[in-house]
């Protein structure tokens, strides 16, 4: 493995779903990669594949043909257990529905995923302060996921995302159920992130605004990218592999 290698790449990927009559090409042999460092939003109206691509990517679906690699190792191959563990140590998560426990804390929703992972609970607590810290959320620790706000919400969903210091980060539409205000304040804080720690960022949205703000955008159409464009913001630095 060498560090050159994308952190994500495809080659040839290809979804299905149904047979015959029924049958829907989600996704028809699309190749691209994503470098370390970068920032990549995955755009398309409603049925044009992005959220079944990032699925894929995110290693939470198996294609029906084609391959997903991570640090240019091929994953496609390996047994659930090993993707699960793999999927668990590398990926944050974050989505438009917050799928918060309600009757636990923010505490113990952020490190839930340590809890699956093993670590201790003295430790799980220790890092999910510091990372609530960081979010300006650690007051609310004790509080339980109903008492809190959507922005709050998504705050301690982000929290979760970066509990094991994800070397890429996924946000299905993160902004689809906030106020425009507190839609800016989620972007800073994933941007910052980005900026910041070098986390590479995938954002599936239909956020323009949002989209804008990444340095790649693939546009999707009818399972396959028609168009890639390049923001503003782009550097040179984490747009090539």
């Amino acid at each position: 493995m060498t560090s050159s290698a994308p952190v994500l790449e495809t080659e040839n990927l290809v979804k299905v779903y149904g047979k015959g009559a029924s049958r829907f090409d989600a996704l028809k042999g699309l190749t691209f990669e994503i470098a370390h460092g970068e920032s990549v939003a995955i755009v398309g109206k409603s049925g044009s594949g992005k959220s079944t691509l990032m699925h894929l990517l995110a290693l939470l679906d198996q294609p029906t043909s084609g391959v997903v690699a991570l640090e240019g190792d091929p994953i496609t191959d390996l047994k659930p257990k090993q993707i699960s563990a793999l999927r668990n140590d590398t990926f944050g998560f974050i989505f438009q529905q917050f799928f918060l426990n309600p009757n636990q804390t923010v505490l113990e929703n952020v490190t839930l995923p340590l809890k699956i992972a093993g670590v201790s609970k003295s430790e799980r607590n220790r890092r999910g302060m510091e990372v609530l810290e960081q979010l300006e959320m650690d007051s609310k620790a004790k509080n339980k996921a109903t008492d809190l706000s959507g922005g709050q919400k998504q705050r301690v969903c982000i929290a979760r995302a970066l509990i094991n210091k994800p070397s890429a980060l996924f946000a299905d539409e993160p902004t689809g159920n906030l106020d425009s205000n507190t839609s800016e304040i989620v972007e800073d804080i994933l941007f910052g992130l980005h900026r910041d720690h070098g986390i590479t960022l995938v954002v599936v949205t239909h956020d323009e605004d949002l989209a804008a703000r990444c340095q790649r955008r693939l546009i999707m159409q009818d399972g396959e990218i028609v168009r890639e464009e390049h923001g503003v913001q782009s550097t040179d630095q984490g747009v090539t592999a």
